[in-house]
């Protein structure tokens, strides 16, 4: 591919956002809410220089972020350097007609192990202090405060909305 068309292929989804029919912003909310209650595993994406890792890993929403426990592994290689993250969570393909998934970029902050927020997100995820504090070294919370979310969604054509969304917090 020539570098214009990279740049045409960068830029097909803005080209077609411009265009599109929107959301009213607290309706788009809610489903993208419902979406991200609705499943449990994401794949976090993180990066630093030339390197890139793709993490699967468990997640949970709570007062409008993303929550992940995290035993350790290579994505804190980025992490040091960039706080930068995206993620996307899915349904499974079934067709074409019946697509739903999205991409939530922020950035990512690392509560401290035992403080009044790593324990609450504990409290919340159902797991008892005491068996958190016989891990050693302690488990890692990590927090993706959501910049921009892109939602696809076959679901809003029926609603006569364009099929992909975004939000901005």
């Amino acid at each position: 591919m020539t570098h214009e068309e990279y740049q045409q292929a960068a830029d097909y989804w803005m080209v077609k956002d411009a265009a599109g029919k929107k959301m009213e912003e607290a309706q788009l909310r809610e489903r993208a809410e419902a979406f991200i209650t609705g499943h449990n595993t994401c794949a976090l994406a993180t990066g630093y220089d030339h390197f890139v890792r793709c993490t699967p890993i468990e997640y949970f929403w709570m007062d409008n972020a993303v929550w992940m426990f995290s035993e350790g592994g290579r994505k804190f290689l980025s992490l040091e350097h960039n706080q930068n993250v995206c993620l996307a969570i899915y349904d499974s393909y079934t067709g074409f007609g019946q697509i739903g998934g999205m991409q939530i970029c922020g950035k990512v902050t690392l509560p401290e192990p035992f403080s009044e927020e790593y324990l609450r997100a504990a409290e919340y995820k159902k797991i008892p202090e005491a068996a958190l504090r016989k891990i050693n070294p302690p488990m890692h919370l990590l927090k993706v405060l959501p910049e921009k979310i892109d939602f696809l969604c076959s679901d809003f054509k029926a609603d006569g909305y364009d099929s992909r969304q975004s939000l901005k917090f």
